[in-house]
């Protein structure tokens, strides 16, 4: 009876040990293995093997990390007091670094990432804010990686997704870009107004040379006029005389031709 106790016993204890000395390490995962405190090396993916009581094991993610940087208040140079949220986006490259070097990862990349986002945009004017964003996102991420690298982490993108004015500000905007299309309105229309006067100009110099081109545009124009059933056409005296003048201009022509 002894001896089945000291078997079952022995079996149990087996079991107990295989338990701690067996871990499942997915794909996208590593373990980190510390062997009497002393890191080793790095192992995974698949089944892992420790030795129990010896060694053990810190599992880290290479998988890219989302991580929203809270909306903060800012005040950029020119004095504007806005509201800004962004996103960021990084890997683990280094293991080892990531969890001997730092001691919560995701925090920490969270907190250099809301004072980077505050002091980059600090330093430009509003007005760069919202016309040079790639640029601005671009010298973000890397004052960001520049922090990380050592922790064994690698910031891929950062990204500015939210920006709030206060209504003051955007009812300026408003009338500034209401301003801005009037502008370019009035310069439209006197390039048209430019162009018509050129036109005209030219054509009151062909019709310098040739007086009887403007009777014949006058008869025209009427033309146009008594296609209308409810027009009345008054033909001035003067008028007369001139378009006999302009009939015999043409008689002449045709007979010199």
């Amino acid at each position: 009876m002894a001896f089945d106790n000291t078997v079952i016993l022995v079996v149990f204890l087996l079991v107990i040990l295989i338990s701690m000395s067996l871990r499942i390490v997915k794909e996208y995962d590593r373990g980190v293995i510390f062997f009497l405190g002393k890191v080793t090396g790095v192992r995974g993916p698949g089944l892992i093997i420790l030795i129990p009581i010896l060694e053990q094991m810190t599992k880290t993610t290479l998988r890219t990390i989302t991580m929203n940087i809270p909306s903060q208040k800012i005040i950029t140079k020119d004095n504007v007091s806005i509201d800004i949220a962004a996103v960021a986006y990084y890997k683990i490259v280094d293991p080892i670094k990531s969890v001997v070097a730092i001691e919560d990862i995701t925090n920490a990349v969270n907190q250099i990432s809301q004072t980077t986002v505050r002091n980059v945009v600090g330093q430009f004017s509003l007005d760069q804010l919202l016309s040079k964003t790639i640029d601005i996102n671009l010298q973000i991420k890397n004052v960001i990686d520049g922090h990380t690298e050592p922790w064994g982490a690698e910031v891929t993108a950062v990204e500015i997704k939210d920006i709030m004015l206060p209504e003051n500000m955007q009812r300026a905007m408003a009338k500034e870009a209401e301003a801005e299309r009037e502008r370019r309105a009035k310069i439209v229309a006197a390039e048209g107004e430019f162009q018509a006067a050129v036109k005209l100009g030219e054509a009151a110099d062909i019709i310098a040379l040739h007086p009887v081109a403007l009777q014949l545009r006058t008869l025209q124009t009427m033309a146009e006029i008594a296609t209308e059933k409810n027009s009345t056409i008054i033909f001035p005296a003067q008028f007369m005389t001139t378009v006999q003048e302009a009939i015999s201009t043409i008689k002449q022509d045709t007979n010199h031709s």
